[in-house]
């Protein structure tokens, strides 16, 4: 182990200290509950940091907690349990035993993994984080590659007047669950880079995750002038120039820090535009060690993936040519071609365009859901001009989440009792989840009242933490969600606030609308929750609209916003809500990860049916707002989308809830929650979508590498 960093751990518990420092304990309930015991109430202030705990728990308590019989059990069983799942004989090295060992480097401009480390903003930094804990539990040989943002992404609260108010605060590196890259892990470990006319130092972190490895690089560091110390500061933060520099430290500087730990990896994996660089550098690599650059540029190209996530043209990172110039000034005579034939690898019209970059110099390249492929192949026919549409090389992997961290460890204990403790491992096997049909209605409608009663306490409990650190008043109170009623069907909208997902829509008509939120006998409430990008002015308005409803005394507490939506806040809402609202203009919608967490936990989802949802949706599982796309054109008929949801809310979703036998059983929704759950655990999981990029995209990456290697 090296030296302990946590001296106080008495010796009969010190592994406490190695499973604070892997994230594995973030999917592994037992682990989380092991923390728990050493003290309930600073591990729920603290949001779940078991580091921090370490750091801030009386010695007292660990001294006792290694003289005590019951948690010295509970520890034992929960380290073996940890050991066999690192060490058992995993899904990746029985199918293709070759390539076990071969390392895959995924590279992102964010991860979601945990509260306790906020480098994320929203879905893409989720599904990332998703994506390399089931690399774990599959034993694919992923690393992955990133920054660590010292100020992360930021804080929302939600002023008196309705308006959102951006916070940052500072990562306490220390308190954090990552530690030092390299051998020495008491040492940081510094990288220099010169790219262009950019030159930094980086420091390496490292988060064990599980299995898998990943490598966050940050320019805080005294080495760097303090313009540059600030260019990792922010997620998705400054203008071009700041955000082209951004992206060449993660790009160019990934691959360069994977050569300094000694990692070669065999296939490369763009999350996004945002990393491209990373293709470029790769082929820098190989002429500088004598290859031409055609042939360079074409063994980058079989040996790499990009995975594109937006249909919004606004959502691909795209650079004016001369800032190109500036900053990548001698990068091109690197490379061993011209300055114009550099730019025309990502040109599109008078710009960079790092999609289309990362579109020429991968072969491997997948949109995030059916529906998406076919909007990704329209949208990016500009690359492959004299193609037919249907036959552009653009295919897609419909995403998934990692089953073990989003459903909820109640509804676990369910699944163990009448399907077995093999469920875990079984969770993509289609066939196993028709047992779940067998739950009893009472049992699977006791755990979803309880974590719904979560749920409910969870928003008054941010609502008092605001009154009575904050002061705020009233209105203020109530909008947060203290009236909400437990009885009351519940609906969830909780996303990024931007214009085309809708969030206002349910309230196009507002007296419709009123009418069910306050009908006496069959009551709904409506609980919003989401953040607006910084220099998202229409996304703001969005959330003070919202939030003036909420805070009206006409919607009576039917309404709420809760603030600062993340991914603790994440668990309970797809976990506790009755139903699952997600609206946006169809085809503008990737994939949606958010309504596989609901589904799978049981809440029913009402979508049009755009992402993931046009194939997950079978007509007993939920509902669909509208018809498919009939073309892929963005519609914008609001008042036909708004009323065909009034329709379904009225005609079949509230009468279906307030339908019960004598006993208070909604035995019809409970077998629509049954078949949410048949239907989508074992389709939508990560397992089954890393088994598909194992399968599709990175096997046949790796054995090309192999066959240009020979």
């Amino acid at each position: 182990m090296g030296t302990r960093r946590f001296p106080q751990i008495p010796d009969r518990i010190q592994q406490l200290e190695e499973l604070a420092y892997n994230l594995k304990w973030s999917w592994d309930f037992r682990a989380r509950l092991l923390f728990k015991r050493l003290d309930a109430q600073l591990w729920k202030n603290i949001q779940h940091n078991p580091v921090r705990l370490l750091h801030e728990i009386d010695p007292e308590r660990l001294i006792n907690a290694s003289h005590d019989p019951d948690f010295l059990r509970e520890y034992e069983v929960t380290i073996q349990t940890l050991d066999r799942s690192s060490r058992g004989d995993k899904w990746f090295s029985r199918e293709f035993p070759d390539l076990a060992k071969q390392p895959i480097a995924y590279f992102s401009a964010e991860f979601g993994l945990h509260t306790s480390l906020p480098i994320y903003s929203g879905g893409l930094g989720i599904l990332a984080g998703d994506h390399c804990k089931e690399s774990s539990d599959l034993g694919i040989p992923l690393v992955g590659s990133g920054f660590v943002y010292p100020q992360g992404y930021f804080h929302q609260r939600i002023q008196a007047d309705g308006w959102q108010e951006d916070i940052y605060e500072l990562l306490e590196r220390q308190q954090a669950p990552i530690e030092f890259a390299g051998p020495d892990r008491t040492a940081p470990f510094l990288v220099d880079l010169k790219v262009g006319t950019v030159k930094i130092v980086v420091a390496v972190w490292r988060v064990n995750l599980g299995g898998v490895s990943l490598y966050l690089m940050d320019t805080d560091v005294v080495e760097n002038p303090q313009g540059d110390r600030e260019l990792s500061a922010r997620l998705y933060g400054g203008d071009k120039d700041h955000r082209i520099r951004q992206e060449m430290v993660l790009g160019v500087g990934g691959v360069r820090v994977l050569r300094a730990l000694g990692i070669q990896p065999i296939v490369w994996h763009a999350n996004e535009g945002h990393t491209s660089f990373m293709l470029l550098e790769r082929v820098r690599e190989l002429v500088q060690a004598g290859s031409t650059f055609e042939d360079a540029a074409e063994e980058v190209r079989m040996t790499s993936v990009f995975t594109t996530h937006t249909p919004v043209a606004a959502g691909h990172d795209e650079f004016p040519l001369p800032m190109m110039e500036k900053h990548f000034a001698g990068y091109w005579d690197e490379l061993g071609i011209t300055r114009q034939a550099f730019m025309e690898l990502g040109r599109l019209g008078d710009s960079f365009n790092m999609t289309v970059l990362a579109l020429r110099m991968a072969n491997g390249r997948n949109g995030v859901s059916q529906l998406h492929g076919r909007v990704s192949r329209r949208m990016w026919q500009v690359v492959w001009p004299d193609t037919p549409q249907d036959e552009i090389p653009i295919t897609s992997v419909t995403n998934g989440v990692h089953a073990p961290t989003w459903i909820a460890p109640e509804l676990g204990l369910l699944f163990e009792r009448y399907l077995g403790p093999e469920w875990v491992e079984k969770h993509d096997d289609i066939s196993f989840w028709n047992r779940v049909m067998d739950i009893p209605d009472k049992d699977l409608w006791e755990v979803h009242l309880f974590l719904k009663r979560k749920f409910l306490a969870f928003a008054r409990e941010r609502a008092r933490a605001r009154w009575s650190e904050d002061r705020v008043d009233g209105r203020q109170v109530i909008s947060m969600g203290t009236l909400l009623d437990p009885d009351a069907l519940t609906i969830g909208f909780a996303r990024r606030f931007t214009g085309y997902k809708r969030a206002a829509m349910i309230f196009h008509d507002l007296s419709r609308i009123r009418s069910l939120l306050l009908d006496r006998w069959r009551p709904v409430q409506i609980v919003f929750a989401g953040k607006a990008h910084p220099a998202d002015e229409h996304g703001k308005h969005l959330i003070h609209q919202i939030h003036s409803l909420a805070a009206d005394n006409g919607m009576a507490g039917h309404v709420a916003f809760v603030e600062n939506y993340e991914m603790h806040a994440a668990h309970f809402f797809t976990q506790g809500v009755d139903v699952w609202l997600n609206n946006p203009r169809p085809p503008l919608e990737a994939c949606g990860t958010s309504g596989q967490k609901a589904g799978m936990n049981g809440v029913l989802n009402v979508s049009v049916l755009d992402g993931w949802w046009y194939e997950g949706h079978n007509g007993n599982n939920g509902w669909a707002i509208g018809g498919p796309p009939e073309d892929l054109d963005v519609r914008y008929d609001d008042d036909a989308d708004a009323d065909a949801l009034y329709q379904l809310l009225e005609q079949q979703i509230v009468p279906l809830y307030y339908d019960r036998d004598q006993n208070g059983l909604p035995h019809g929704w409970i077998q629509m929650a049954k078949e949410a759950i048949r239907s989508i655990v074992p389709r939508f999981s990560a397992r089954r979508m890393l088994k598909d990029y194992a399968s599709r995209m990175y096997v046949p990456a790796a054995l090309a590498g192999t066959k240009i290697k020979v």
